[in-house]
C-alpha cells in the first residue's frame, strides 16, 4: 500500500526546488552561451516554458487537489505535452543539423525540409496527446484529414509542384543567396531562396522572382560556383592593314592595364575570323566578381580606341572603303591638319617646324597619342628614349616609394613635357607619368630631340634646369614621407 506525500511536503518542495532549478538552469545557459552552444536556446525554453508549466501541474494535482479528468488540468496537460515535444525536437535539431560539420549530409538538409519535418511531427505528437490526455477517437480525424488532403492537392498541385521543386533544389544546393546565376536569359543574383521561388536582382536593379518549377526544368548557368573567378570574351574587330600580332599585343597589354581584370589566370587573344569589314579578335580575360562586369567591360572597351590610336590601328566602319593612290586621301588631310593644330599649341621656347606635314613627320619620328584617364604613359622603372610634350589635358607625375607607397609630385598641364630623365640619362625612369584625364600628347623620338637641340641650343638648358627642378621635387618628397613614417 502506498502513501501520498502530505499537502505541506509538496508546497515546501515545490518552493524550494523551483527556485534552485530556475537557478541551476540559467547558469548553464550562460556558461552555454559564452561557448556558443546553439544547445543553450533548447535549455532556455526548458527553464522559462517547461519548467512553470510542470510546476502548476503538481501545484493543481496535489496541493489544490484538482481532478485530473477535469477540463483545466487537462488543458494544461496537454499544453505541457506539446511543449515537450517540441523542446525534444529542437535539441534534435541542434545535435543532428546545426552542430553538423562541413561538407557532411546533415549540412547540406535544406532548412525548408527540416521546417517541414519538424511540423509534421510536432502535429502527429499532438494527435497521440490529443488520443491520450482527451481520450480522443482519431479514426474519423484521420479519415477527414485524408480526403481533405486529396482535395487541397488536386488545388494546389501547381503550388505543391514548386514546393517539392525547392526542396530538391534546397537539398542539392546547385546556388546559394549571392550567388550570380543565368536563368532563362535573366541573369542576376540569388537575394532570397524560400519555399516557392527564387529571386534575382539583376544588373538593372530589378527583380524576377522565378519559381522552384521552372528552374528545376531550366538550365541553370552559376557564375559565382565552383570559383567566383570568371571568363569574359568580348570580341573587336582591326582593319586588315593592321597585322594580327601587333593587334594581339595591343590589346592583351590593354586588358593588363584595366582595373579589375585578374594578371593570373592571365588574359589571352585569339584571331577569330576574317570577315567582311574587318579582322575579328577575341580577347578572353578573367574577373573575380561578377556583379562588376559592366564596370570592367566599359573600363577595357575605352581604353582600346586609346590604344588603338597610340599605335595606328584602324577600327573599321562596315562600310566599302575606296582607295585613292593618285594623292593623299582626305583622311590624310585631316590627319595634316590635326598635326598642324598640335604645332600651333606648343609653346614657342620649343623648337619644332610648324610648318611640315604629319605626313613626314610622322615618318621621322613625331607622331600624335592619345591616353585615357588613369592610364599610364611612363612606368617607373621603365627604359623610354622619347620625349612628350602634352597638346591637351593634365598629366600626374608621381613615384613609388621604398615602402610601396604611390607618392604625387606634380600635376603637368597643356605645353609642358615630360621623358627626359630617362631619354637624357639611359636609365630607367624614376617617375611613373599617367593620364588624369584625357590627354593627348606629342611623341617626339631622341634623333628628333638631338635636332632640336642643335637647332636651338637654349632648349637644352630649359631642359636641364627643368630636370633639376623635378629631381628636388622626388627628394624632398621622398624625404618628407620618410620622415612621416618614422
Amino acid at each position: 500500500m502506498t502513501t501520498t506525500p502530505p499537502v505541506w511536503i509538496w508546497g515546501i518542495g515545490l518552493a524550494i526546488a523551483f527556485p534552485l532549478v530556475t537557478i541551476l538552469l540559467g547558469e548553464v545557459i550562460h556558461r552555454l552561451k559564452r561557448r556558443g552552444r546553439a544547445v543553450s536556446s533548447t535549455v532556455r525554453l526548458v527553464r522559462d516554458v517547461l519548467l512553470p508549466l510542470l510546476v502548476l501541474l503538481l501545484f493543481l494535482q496535489h496541493l489544490v487537489l484538482v481532478d485530473p479528468g477535469t477540463r483545466l488540468f487537462r488543458t494544461v496537460e496537454t499544453v505541457f505535452w506539446v511543449c515537450v515535444i517540441h523542446a525534444s525536437l529542437s535539441l534534435l535539431n541542434v545535435i543532428l543539423f546545426e552542430q553538423a560539420e562541413a561538407d557532411t549530409w546533415r549540412s547540406r538538409v535544406p532548412k525548408l525540409l527540416i521546417d517541414l519535418a519538424r511540423l509534421f511531427l510536432i502535429l502527429l505528437g499532438s494527435a497521440f496527446v490529443l488520443a491520450t490526455v482527451w481520450k480522443a477517437d482519431l479514426a474519423g480525424l484521420v479519415t477527414a484529414l485524408g480526403v481533405s488532403s486529396i482535395v487541397i492537392g488536386l488545388a494546389l498541385q501547381d503550388t505543391l509542384g514548386s514546393v517539392m521543386s525547392g526542396i530538391a533544389l534546397l537539398f542539392e544546393r546547385p546556388f546559394t543567396v549571392g550567388d550570380w546565376l543565368e536563368v532563362s536569359g535573366v541573369v542576376g543574383q540569388v537575394i532570397d531562396i524560400n519555399w516557392r521561388a527564387v529571386r534575382l536582382l539583376t544588373l538593372e536593379q530589378e527583380m524576377v522572382v522565378i519559381p522552384h518549377k521552372l528552374i528545376s526544368s531550366e538550365i541553370i548557368r552559376n557564375f559565382t560556383k565552383p570559383t567566383p573567378v570568371h571568363a569574359e570574351r568580348i570580341q573587336i574587330g582591326f582593319s586588315y592593314n593592321d597585322p594580327p600580332n601587333l593587334a594581339r599585343q595591343v590589346l592583351k597589354s590593354t586588358a593588363l592595364e584595366t582595373k579589375g581584370i585578374l594578371l593570373d589566370p592571365e588574359p589571352d587573344v585569339f584571331t577569330l575570323a576574317y570577315e567582311d569589314s574587318a579582322v575579328s579578335y577575341e580577347v578572353k580575360f578573367f574577373i573575380r566578381d561578377y556583379g562588376d562586369i559592366e564596370q570592367i567591360r566599359e573600363r577595357f572597351m575605352t581604353r582600346v580606341w586609346y590604344a588603338a590610336k597610340r599605335n595606328n590601328l584602324t577600327i573599321p566602319f562596315p562600310i566599302r572603303t575606296v582607295y585613292n593612290f593618285h594623292g593623299p586621301t582626305s583622311q590624310q588631310k585631316g590627319i595634316a591638319k590635326k598635326f598642324s593644330e598640335s604645332l600651333e599649341a606648343i609653346p614657342s621656347y620649343v623648337p619644332l617646324n610648324r610648318e611640315q606635314q604629319s605626313v613626314t613627320t610622322a615618318s621621322s619620328g613625331i607622331s600624335l597619342q592619345h591616353f585615357a584617364a588613369g592610364e599610364k604613359v611612363i612606368r617607373q622603372g621603365q627604359v623610354g628614349n622619347e620625349l612628350y610634350i602634352i597638346v591637351a589635358g593634365q598629366a600626374l607625375m608621381s613615384t613609388r616609394s621604398e615602402n610601396g607607397d604611390d607618392l604625387e609630385l606634380l600635376s603637368l598641364r597643356n605645353g609642358e613635357f615630360f621623358g627626359e630623365m630617362g631619354l637624357f640619362s639611359g636609365e630607367p625612369s624614376v617617375v611613373t607619368i599617367s593620364a588624369s584625364n584625357d590627354l593627348e600628347v606629342m611623341k617626339i623620338s631622341a634623333a628628333v630631340v638631338n635636332q632640336m637641340i642643335d637647332r636651338q641650343p637654349s632648349f637644352a638648358r630649359e631642359i636641364g634646369q627643368i630636370l633639376e627642378i623635378r629631381r628636388l621635387a622626388i627628394q624632398e618628397t621622398t624625404q618628407a614621407h620618410h620622415q612621416s613614417l618614422q
